[in-house]
């Protein structure tokens, strides 16, 4: 009796031991292989940013917007600290408010086609003074809201000169660089430190020399002292408030303008 129970127990318990062995070793063989995953290295992409590019290693038409023979850098990011190099066709350059430091001899060589460069707003306290002195077609150059002390030689065909709002000195500023310039008709030196005017052009229509540090003129300043009948019929506007001269202890000294200095005086 007790040798046909165990045959019993044989014959029902081994066919299910084996078949739940094989459902194992299949599941076994059908588990997933693990994915590998990529995790983020913070480091390494902080590390990235650091080694970003500077203004001056990108391609100036991608650093800058440039349109049918005119570039605009301005307020560019990352900081722009010198003057790109600018296509060969380029007439007129805006690179307002940045952080360029100093205009050097080689930054506008061989550019024969500017006509228009505006630089207002950036840290420029110094100029080679062959910088301009090879574009013989510049018109209009702003240096306005920089920190020069001194003016470079300026290109002969100049119409327009601002440089408002710098530290420029009377000894900075060479006597004949405005005077040989015949057909300057716009020049703006406000809110400098200039104790002199200098001697202008001919051509002149207007001048702004307001808060600035000039305490002398003479009838020689606007006027020909040694010419009484002397008109100097171009010149429309003369700005000069704001400094410490009195006008009214130099009555000679405006004669020959059409009007008098406009601006508020004491």
């Amino acid at each position: 009796m007790m040798q046909l129970r165990t045959l019993i127990l044989t014959s029902v318990m081994l066919p299910w031991m084996l078949s739940s062995a094989a459902r194992d070793k299949n599941t076994e063989v059908r588990k997933p292989k693990k994915v590998p995953v990529d995790v983020p290295n913070y480091d390494a992409v902080q590390d990235t940013d650091q080694a970003a590019p500077r203004a001056d290693e990108l391609p100036t038409c991608l650093l800058c917007v440039c349109l049918s023979g005119s570039v605009y850098c301005e307020e560019v990011s990352p900081e722009m600290s010198a003057v790109p190099s600018l296509p060969k066709e380029t007439a007129y350059l805006y690179a307002r408010f940045n952080k360029i430091t100093k205009i050097r001899n080689q930054d506008f060589a061989d550019m024969a086609t500017l006509r228009r460069i505006d630089l207002t707003g950036n840290l420029i306290s110094e100029i080679d003074d062959g910088a301009f002195s090879r574009l013989p077609h510049l018109e209009e150059l702003t240096l306005a809201e920089n920190r020069l002390i001194k003016l470079p030689v300026l290109p002969v065909k100049l119409v327009s000169f601002n440089a408002n709002f710098n530290q420029l000195k009377t000894q900075g500023v060479k006597a004949t660089v405005f005077k040989k310039l015949t057909r300057l008709t716009y020049l703006y030196l406000g809110n400098n430190e200039m104790t002199a005017v200098p001697q202008l052009p001919e051509s002149i229509h207007v001048v702004h020399l307001h808060n600035n540090k000039i305490s002398m003129i003479t009838d020689e300043t606007f006027c020909k002292g040694n010419n009484s009948h002397y008109i100097r019929s171009n010149m429309d506007e003369v700005r000069l408030d704001g400094n410490p001269v009195a006008l009214s202890e130099h009555p000679n000294s405006f004669i020959c303008l059409q009007s008098l200095p406009i601006g508020w005086y004491n």
